[in-house]
Protein backbone atom coordinates (compact mmCIF):
# COMPACT_ATOMS: atom_id res chain seq x y z
CA UNK A 1 0.00 0.00 0.00
CA UNK A 2 1.44 3.50 -0.99
CA UNK A 3 2.14 6.58 0.94
CA UNK A 4 -1.58 7.94 0.20
CA UNK A 5 -3.56 5.28 0.50
CA UNK A 6 -1.95 4.90 4.09
CA UNK A 7 -3.02 8.42 4.76
CA UNK A 8 -6.83 8.09 3.48
CA UNK A 9 -6.84 4.82 5.63
CA UNK A 10 -5.32 6.88 8.31
CA UNK A 11 -8.14 9.18 7.62
CA UNK A 12 -10.61 6.56 8.00
CA UNK A 13 -9.37 5.05 11.41
CA UNK A 14 -9.69 8.59 12.49
CA UNK A 15 -13.26 9.15 12.63
CA UNK A 16 -13.97 6.76 16.02
CA UNK A 17 -11.65 8.20 17.57
CA UNK A 18 -13.03 11.94 16.74
CA UNK A 19 -16.48 10.82 17.49
CA UNK A 20 -15.30 8.80 20.92
CA UNK A 21 -13.76 12.14 21.87
CA UNK A 22 -16.59 14.01 21.19
CA UNK A 23 -18.94 12.00 23.26
CA UNK A 24 -16.55 10.79 26.36
CA UNK A 25 -16.42 13.49 28.96
CA UNK A 26 -12.84 13.29 29.66
CA UNK A 27 -11.25 16.89 30.52
CA UNK A 28 -10.21 19.11 27.30
CA UNK A 29 -12.48 15.92 25.33
CA UNK A 30 -13.06 18.73 23.03
CA UNK A 31 -9.74 19.93 22.30
CA UNK A 32 -8.75 16.16 21.48
CA UNK A 33 -12.01 15.83 18.95
CA UNK A 34 -10.30 19.15 17.24
CA UNK A 35 -6.65 17.86 17.24
CA UNK A 36 -8.10 14.41 15.36
CA UNK A 37 -10.28 16.14 13.32
CA UNK A 38 -7.51 18.44 12.09
CA UNK A 39 -5.26 16.19 11.63
CA UNK A 40 -7.69 14.01 9.66
CA UNK A 41 -8.37 17.19 7.67
CA UNK A 42 -3.91 17.24 6.94
CA UNK A 43 -4.53 13.78 5.99
CA UNK A 44 -6.98 14.44 3.01
CA UNK A 45 -4.88 17.78 2.05
CA UNK A 46 -1.72 15.73 1.62
CA UNK A 47 -2.85 12.35 0.01
CA UNK A 48 -4.15 13.88 -2.91
CA UNK A 49 -0.97 15.92 -3.45
CA UNK A 50 1.25 12.93 -2.85
CA UNK A 51 -0.48 10.42 -4.89
CA UNK A 52 -0.64 13.31 -8.05
CA UNK A 53 3.18 14.14 -7.12
CA UNK A 54 4.75 11.15 -7.31
CA UNK A 55 1.97 9.26 -9.94
CA UNK A 56 0.72 6.98 -7.60
CA UNK A 57 -2.97 7.54 -8.13
CA UNK A 58 -4.63 4.32 -7.49
CA UNK A 59 -8.48 2.96 -7.85
CA UNK A 60 -8.40 1.85 -4.10
CA UNK A 61 -7.81 5.67 -3.37
CA UNK A 62 -10.19 7.09 -5.85
CA UNK A 63 -12.66 4.74 -3.68
CA UNK A 64 -11.70 5.31 -0.30
CA UNK A 65 -10.70 9.16 -0.42
CA UNK A 66 -13.95 11.19 -1.03
CA UNK A 67 -15.55 8.14 0.80
CA UNK A 68 -13.33 9.25 4.14
CA UNK A 69 -14.00 12.80 3.03
CA UNK A 70 -17.94 12.71 2.90
CA UNK A 71 -18.26 10.42 6.88
CA UNK A 72 -15.97 12.04 8.37
CA UNK A 73 -17.28 15.88 7.66
CA UNK A 74 -20.96 14.28 8.19
CA UNK A 75 -20.14 12.57 10.99
CA UNK A 76 -19.00 15.88 12.83
CA UNK A 77 -21.78 17.99 11.40
CA UNK A 78 -24.27 15.15 12.69
CA UNK A 79 -22.52 15.76 16.55
CA UNK A 80 -23.04 19.41 15.66
CA UNK A 81 -26.80 19.08 15.09
CA UNK A 82 -26.80 16.95 18.67
CA UNK A 83 -25.23 19.39 20.84
CA UNK A 84 -27.11 22.75 22.15
CA UNK A 85 -24.05 24.70 22.08
CA UNK A 86 -24.15 25.32 18.22
CA UNK A 87 -27.72 26.23 16.98
CA UNK A 88 -27.20 25.14 13.55
CA UNK A 89 -29.84 22.77 12.61
CA UNK A 90 -30.12 19.85 10.42
CA UNK A 91 -31.12 21.57 7.42
CA UNK A 92 -27.37 22.14 6.36
CA UNK A 93 -26.97 18.51 7.33
CA UNK A 94 -29.59 17.39 4.68
CA UNK A 95 -28.58 19.49 2.07
CA UNK A 96 -24.58 17.84 2.46
CA UNK A 97 -25.85 14.41 2.91
CA UNK A 98 -28.03 14.85 -0.11
CA UNK A 99 -25.65 16.34 -2.31
CA UNK A 100 -22.87 13.46 -1.43
CA UNK A 101 -25.59 10.86 -2.09
CA UNK A 102 -25.81 12.58 -5.32
CA UNK A 103 -22.68 12.71 -6.52
CA UNK A 104 -21.52 9.02 -5.05
CA UNK A 105 -24.80 8.12 -7.67
CA UNK A 106 -23.20 10.03 -10.31
CA UNK A 107 -19.34 8.48 -9.93
CA UNK A 108 -21.12 4.77 -9.24
CA UNK A 109 -22.68 6.02 -12.80
CA UNK A 110 -19.54 7.69 -14.16
CA UNK A 111 -17.39 4.06 -13.44
CA UNK A 112 -19.52 1.94 -15.24
CA UNK A 113 -19.28 4.31 -18.37
CA UNK A 114 -15.67 4.02 -18.31
CA UNK A 115 -15.49 7.78 -17.04
CA UNK A 116 -13.28 8.72 -14.10
CA UNK A 117 -14.94 11.85 -11.60
CA UNK A 118 -11.96 13.26 -10.61
CA UNK A 119 -12.84 16.46 -8.19
CA UNK A 120 -12.91 19.86 -9.44
CA UNK A 121 -12.45 23.39 -7.98
CA UNK A 122 -15.90 23.29 -6.43
CA UNK A 123 -15.54 20.06 -4.90
CA UNK A 124 -12.42 20.62 -3.64
CA UNK A 125 -12.93 24.63 -2.29
CA UNK A 126 -16.23 23.10 -0.67
CA UNK A 127 -15.17 19.95 1.10
CA UNK A 128 -11.70 22.75 2.48
CA UNK A 129 -13.97 25.24 3.78
CA UNK A 130 -16.38 22.60 5.00
CA UNK A 131 -13.82 21.00 6.98
CA UNK A 132 -12.11 24.69 8.55
CA UNK A 133 -15.52 25.59 9.37
CA UNK A 134 -15.63 22.09 11.75
CA UNK A 135 -12.34 23.41 12.95
CA UNK A 136 -13.61 26.94 14.26
CA UNK A 137 -16.65 24.83 15.80
CA UNK A 138 -14.06 22.25 17.20
CA UNK A 139 -12.01 25.71 18.68
CA UNK A 140 -15.00 27.28 19.87
CA UNK A 141 -16.44 24.27 21.68
CA UNK A 142 -13.58 23.93 23.10
CA UNK A 143 -12.74 27.11 24.29
CA UNK A 144 -16.18 27.54 25.98
CA UNK A 145 -16.47 23.80 27.24
CA UNK A 146 -13.23 22.45 27.61
CA UNK A 147 -11.55 25.68 29.55
CA UNK A 148 -14.47 27.29 30.62
CA UNK A 149 -13.20 30.73 30.01
CA UNK A 150 -15.70 33.51 31.33
CA UNK A 151 -16.74 34.58 27.95
CA UNK A 152 -19.36 37.77 27.80
CA UNK A 153 -22.69 36.63 26.93
CA UNK A 154 -22.96 39.02 23.50
CA UNK A 155 -19.43 37.18 22.41
CA UNK A 156 -20.91 33.61 23.30
CA UNK A 157 -23.97 34.61 21.83
CA UNK A 158 -22.41 36.29 18.41
CA UNK A 159 -20.66 32.61 17.94
CA UNK A 160 -23.00 30.39 18.62
CA UNK A 161 -26.06 31.51 17.10
CA UNK A 162 -24.13 33.79 14.17
CA UNK A 163 -20.45 33.00 13.43
CA UNK A 164 -20.60 28.94 13.11
CA UNK A 165 -23.99 28.98 11.54
CA UNK A 166 -23.09 31.60 8.94
CA UNK A 167 -19.89 28.76 8.55
CA UNK A 168 -21.89 25.92 8.02
CA UNK A 169 -24.59 27.98 5.66
CA UNK A 170 -21.36 28.99 3.68
CA UNK A 171 -20.31 25.59 3.14
CA UNK A 172 -23.94 24.19 2.63
CA UNK A 173 -23.99 27.05 -0.24
CA UNK A 174 -20.28 25.39 -1.65
CA UNK A 175 -21.91 22.17 -1.71
CA UNK A 176 -25.00 22.90 -3.52
CA UNK A 177 -23.04 24.76 -6.28
CA UNK A 178 -20.08 21.78 -6.61
CA UNK A 179 -22.88 19.87 -6.45
CA UNK A 180 -24.83 21.59 -9.24
CA UNK A 181 -21.40 21.76 -10.98
CA UNK A 182 -21.44 17.97 -10.99
CA UNK A 183 -24.61 17.33 -12.27
CA UNK A 184 -24.23 19.74 -15.27
CA UNK A 185 -20.90 18.30 -16.22
CA UNK A 186 -22.48 14.78 -16.03
CA UNK A 187 -25.82 15.12 -17.18
CA UNK A 188 -25.10 13.19 -19.98
CA UNK A 189 -24.91 10.14 -17.84
CA UNK A 190 -28.22 9.87 -16.59
CA UNK A 191 -30.35 8.38 -18.93
CA UNK A 192 -34.10 8.27 -17.95
CA UNK A 193 -34.43 5.74 -21.24
CA UNK A 194 -31.48 3.45 -19.49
Amino acid sequence: MNLPNKLTLLRVCLIPFFLLFIYWKVPFHFLIALVIFAGASITDALDGKIARKRNLVTNFGKFLDPLADKVLVISALTVFVELSEINMGAIPLIIISAREFMVSGLRLLAADSGVVVAAGMWGKLKTAFTMVSIVVALVWLSVCLDFDFNIADGLKNAMDNIVIPVLIWISTALTVISGGVYLKGYWHLIDSDK
